[in-house]
């Protein structure tokens, strides 16, 4: 009997990210494209993470908690994403030494040297691609 086929079981694929590709069509779409960045990534998250006992909150969350708070709650998203790859990593016998501590640290500090923020991303694209190779491994969603 034929073995069932990662797309017929419903497994995505998670493709991999890019800071410079981030960079450029962030700037050339005037942000839109950072929105749509961050909706894939919790979704991609939510997907490579299952079962953790966690949640990625999804853009909605991100922007409408980001007003309320005055900009606080996405460096609270961007700190738990960053801690949630790491606490999956060893499910896919990974080590990451980037905690949500050293991300929130890019952030904040980072900002008064302007290139924080982007070292921060760079860690996260830089871990999220590393899950997303070895999930698409596990599900057979790369074949």
């Amino acid at each position: 009997m034929p073995q069932a086929t990662a797309a017929e079981w419903g497994v995505i694929m998670i493709k991999r990210r890019s800071l410079a590709v981030f960079i450029v069509l962030s700037i050339i779409t005037f942000g839109i494209y950072e929105l749509y960045w961050i909706y894939k990534l919790a979704q991609d998250m939510n997907a490579i993470c299952y079962g953790d006992g966690r949640h990625t909150g999804g853009l909605l969350k991100f922007v409408l908690l980001g007003l309320i708070t005055f900009g606080i709650y996405p460096i609270v998203w961007w700190y738990m994403l960053a801690d949630r790859l790491q606490f999956n990593a060893p499910r896919y016998n990974l080590y990451f030494k980037e905690s949500g501590a050293i991300v929130l640290l890019w952030l904040v500090l980072g900002s008064l040297i302007i290139v924080g923020p982007f070292i921060a991303l760079y860690i996260i694209i830089q871990n999220t691609n590393a899950l997303a190779e070895k999930y698409n491994m596990r599900t057979g969603a790369n074949i």
